[in-house]
Formats: C-alpha cells, structure tokens, sequence
C-alpha cells in the first residue's frame, strides 16, 4: 500500500497521534480515544463511545478509524499513529490476512481512509507507554483510568 509509509523527511508537516480502544466487558461496550499533536505542538483530544459494541480487537481498529477520521477533520495529511494493539497493526498493513475475518470490513474502511492522506506510518508501541490514549478511552465508557504498572523487580541470579 503505497500511503502506509513513513512520513517524509519534513517533519514539521507530520501529525503525531496516539489511539487506544476498550471493550468492557470484552466482548462489550466500546471506548475510544486518541491524542494528536500538530505540527506546531497544539494538542487535540478524543474520547467518545462507539454506539455498537464489540470485542477488544475491534475496539482497537475502530479507535483508529476515528483516529484517522479526526486527523482529517483537523487538516492532517501527513500522520504518524501509534497503537498498542499489534493486531491492528499488522491487520491494517495486510490486506490479504484472513488472521481477523470477521473484522475485514472494518480493515478494508481503515485502508481506504489511509487512502485520503499523503503518508501515513502505523507503529506498535507498549501498552504503558499509550496511557493518554488508554485514559481517554476508558473515560468515553465512565471508566476510571487504569492502575499503573508496578515495575519489577529484578531477580539477583
């Protein structure tokens, strides 16, 4: 797919965002939430519940349609967006995966609105560094934010 690429070597025309996606229970009501910033540092909030619900994986791809759907709202046509599901991640990039098939429609609508940007990059990132987006996500279902990690100890060998 010729628009899933990095952005460009200018980097003052590329949006930065951060999209997460709930289920609760899973499957269940559906949250989403997503954090952009432009190119000149102003930052936009989403946090909305989707009317329909559905398990986490959806959650997930649907938090990145309305990820995409906002940036282009917002005049975005560069974007670079970070997930914490690899599932959409590598769904999203191939268009061939029967991995998720009763999500191929879904897939397919990502596709095509990647489609109205010049560049886009989708990235994994680790759920505890998506915390914002993880936040909004949960807010849009009245959901509290989630409980930090505790960080682990190291064992002595």
């Amino acid at each position: 797919m010729q628009h899933l690429s990095q952005c460009p070597p200018t980097p003052r025309d590329c949006w930065l965002a951060w999209c997460d996606g709930t289920a609760c229970p899973n499957p269940g009501h559906i949250g989403l939430g997503a954090l952009l910033l432009s190119p000149d540092g102003s930052a936009h909030h989403l946090s909305q519940r989707h009317p329909g619900q559905g398990c986490n994986n959806e959650a997930e791809a649907r938090a990145l349609l309305a990820t995409l759907e906002f940036a282009l709202t917002l005049g975005a046509r560069q974007l670079h967006v970070r997930c914490d599901s690899d599932v959409v991640v590598r769904l999203v990039r191939d268009a061939h995966s029967t991995e998720a098939a009763r999500l191929a429609p879904l897939f397919a609508q990502l596709r095509t609105r990647i489609a109205n940007f010049e560049h886009v990059e989708v990235s994994w990132l680790p759920q505890h560094r998506n915390l914002e987006a993880d936040q909004l996500a949960r807010a849009a279902l009245g959901l509290p934010p989630r409980q930090p990690p505790k960080p682990r100890r190291k064992q002595r060998r």
